[in-house]
């Protein structure tokens, strides 16, 4: 009896493991139940060993069902990197590339890139992603992500785009009426507008390290777009990248020598380096970047 498995029968295996149920894992893989029981059925035949417990809240791996997962998990990598190395000797200027970013990168920056690739490659389409968390880039869920984090992973290719600051702003409007902060006062008598705890994990409670102990949280935002319209708003004072709320005519920088560096990085999966059309993209948005924040020398 041989005892193998085949790598169609390992995605079945690993959606039932990830899932828990036939009937989720089913719709995860988007074919009928039965065909799931069926490829379960086979695949613990062709191995000779129960690879589930099936109990009323749904299906447990067994000690072989770990062993199993074990290497279903590196054929799913296997996989993914072959199809990842397939597209990487793809010459042609064509085809699909996906860019994760957050939505003021995607506003300040990567429209720019955007016009510029397409005039030059028309071909390319860009699958253009906006989130606030982090896309998982080894599970492809995008080729190439712009983000002010640098990953530690190795298989992550990094490079670096700019050095940029944030700053104080707030509404001319707001100011007039409310008056500028007095420092080391905690922000006392004072609206500010701030990220959600879900979205900065490491969120200090100060802005540009002004404490905000003694100030009114007014807005609590998962996207710096929605910052920025906040503060346009009028509704308080909020950290905001200093490149994109200095020519806002509405804004007014409080305490203009105050900022806070940051840096952004472009991020991408090291099979894809060689892909004609991801090194076009990767190419513009360096090129974008550099235009945008020329080096101080």
């Amino acid at each position: 009896m041989h005892h193998y498995m085949d790598w169609d029968n390992a995605r079945f295996f690993l959606a039932i493991y990830q899932q828990g149920t036939l009937r989720a894992a089913a719709s995860q893989l988007q074919v009928d139940q039965a065909t799931v029981g069926r490829r379960l059925a086979a695949l613990e035949q062709s191995l000779g060993a129960r690879l589930f417990l099936r109990t009323p809240t749904g299906y447990v791996p067994t000690p072989a069902g770990e062993l199993a997962r074990q290497a279903a998990d590196r054929m799913e990598q296997a996989a993914l990197q072959l199809q990842r190395q397939m597209q990487g000797v793809d010459e042609r200027f064509s085809g699909t590339v996906s860019v994760a970013c957050t939505d003021t990168t995607a506003v300040h920056a990567m429209f720019m890139v955007l016009q510029k690739l397409h005039d030059a490659h028309p071909d390319i389409r860009v699958i253009l992603t906006v989130a606030t968390q982090f896309t998982n880039l080894s599970r492809r869920e995008a080729d190439i992500a712009v983000r002010t984090v640098r990953p530690a992973n190795p298989d992550l290719i990094t490079r670096h785009l700019a050095r940029c600051q944030v700053g104080l702003f707030a509404a001319k409007s707001y100011l007039a009426a409310r008056g500028a902060p007095e420092p080391n006062t905690a922000m006392a008598g004072q609206d500010v507008v701030i990220y959600q705890r879900s979205v900065v994990r490491y969120q200090k409670d100060a802005l540009c390290d002004e404490p905000i102990a003694n100030a009114r949280v007014v807005l609590e935002v998962n996207s710096g777009l929605m910052m920025l319209q906040g503060v346009r708003a009028g509704l308080g004072i909020a950290e905001l990248p200093v490149h994109l709320a200095e020519n806002d005519p509405l804004l007014q920088r409080v305490w203009p020598r105050v900022s806070r560096p940051y840096d952004m990085w472009l991020v991408l999966h090291s099979d894809l380096n060689r892909t004609a059309r991801v090194r076009s993209v990767v190419n513009t948005i360096v090129q974008v970047y550099e235009e945008l924040f020329p080096t101080v020398l």
